[in-house]
């Protein structure tokens, strides 16, 4: 595992819908993972019916502020479906096999992925759509920036603020 692992894991779970699961890891959460304390106190601090109603608004598709990586660089075109299946051999690859709802390439995902294997290339490839979402999140002025401002902390730049394809 990373040394960032339980950061990882820690962000996957600050990034999901905050359902009762996620309100009674906060504690825990809190402890483990210190660069995500500003969001943790946040979240604990407001109530549930509230955060749950901010997570819809800040994470709807029509504000693009999408958790789905291959979208910020692929958009939705055919490339995107291509994305979507190196992903998933990415994950087979380590032998972990992707059977949530959400597409392969939703960070939460690639978050625990990364924790799980300490294989940072789809965050590191990725880094440009990552900078990208945690600017518009800062702007929409959500706690949920300083998460993405945890993650992308550990990684390198990207270069010309770019991914690869």
């Amino acid at each position: 595992m990373p040394s960032d692992a339980v950061l990882y894991q820690g962000a996957a779970l600050c990034l999901t819908y905050p359902d009762d699961d996620f309100r009674a890891r906060l504690p825990l959460l809190r402890e483990a993972a210190p660069q995500l304390r500003e969001f943790v106190d946040h979240a604990a601090l407001t109530p549930a019916q509230e955060l749950a109603a901010h997570y819809v608004q800040v994470f709807d598709f029509e504000n693009g502020h999408s958790l789905c990586l291959s979208r910020w660089h692929d958009g939705d075109t055919r490339r995107r479906g291509m994305s979507l299946v190196r992903f998933e051999e990415l994950y087979r690859a380590h032998e972990l096999e992707f059977t949530r709802e959400e597409p392969p390439d939703y960070l939460p995902a690639v978050l625990e992925f990364t924790a799980r294997t300490g294989n940072l290339d789809l965050l590191s490839e990725y880094r440009g759509a990552l900078d990208r979402l945690r600017a518009r999140l800062a702007g929409f002025g959500t706690p949920y920036a300083c998460v993405l401002d945890a993650v992308c902390a550990t990684l390198p730049t990207a270069a010309g603020g770019w991914t690869a394809g």
